[in-house]
């Protein structure tokens, strides 16, 4: 027997879109903007009935990235990725800062950096839970390589990138650490209407 699912609550990414872009009103402080930035990151991923079924399809052939918004001055994004079971990224940098902040599934990070001549994964590898967040930026680590930790499940996380991400000049590293440019683009080419107010109003009306 099937069920209908409720309408994403597209007002909780709208909200924190608004959120987001009067932080970056507020200051350029790239330490309050990563520590604020997660707070509310972390109020979005904690509930998981806003994200619509578009923007969390897998691909069988690589992991999708979904622009949810971009601000018009192109001062932050907002995607989607989606991870088919143990899709994983190339390790990659960002060049800017960023949040991820796991909405369904699991996530496993590595970081790698260049000491003296060897270029080498950092540390032990970090899974992130569901509603857990990492920070990324050339000043706290902005080297990684990113696994969906299942093999048998599609995992998702948001992100929010200090620019619009899919438009940067960015670079993947083969084992040496020899960069190699690239720009990653984007799975979509639509974006979630989010300010579409006119349901609750005609709502109001015919109530």
């Amino acid at each position: 027997m099937s069920t209908l699912r409720s309408p994403p609550k597209l007002h909780r990414l709208a909200e924190f879109v608004g959120d987001v872009g009067s932080l970056l009103d507020r200051t350029r402080d790239e330490d309050l903007i990563l520590a604020d930035g997660a707070r509310l990151l972390a109020g979005l991923i904690a509930r998981d009935d806003w994200l619509p079924d578009a923007y969390a399809q897998p691909d069988p052939t690589r992991y999708q990235q979904y622009l949810l918004h971009c601000d018009s001055r192109e001062r932050f994004s907002v995607v989607s990725f989606v991870w088919g079971p143990g899709q994983a990224t190339p390790v990659h940098d960002h060049t800017v800062w960023g949040l991820v902040g796991v909405l369904r599934g699991a996530e496993l990070s590595q970081r790698f950096a260049r000491r003296a001549d060897a270029f080498a994964a950092i540390g032990p590898v970090h899974r992130l839970e569901r509603g857990e967040i990492e920070a990324v930026s050339p000043t706290v680590g902005d080297v990684h390589q990113v696994t969906n930790a299942f093999d048998d499940r599609v995992s998702i996380s948001i992100h929010v990138y200090g620019g619009n991400i899919g438009a940067v000049k960015r670079s993947t590293y083969d084992a040496a650490g020899r960069p190699k440019p690239f720009i990653s683009g984007y799975a979509n080419a639509t974006l979630p209407n989010l300010w579409d107010r006119s349901r609750p109003v005609l709502a109001e009306i015919d109530a």
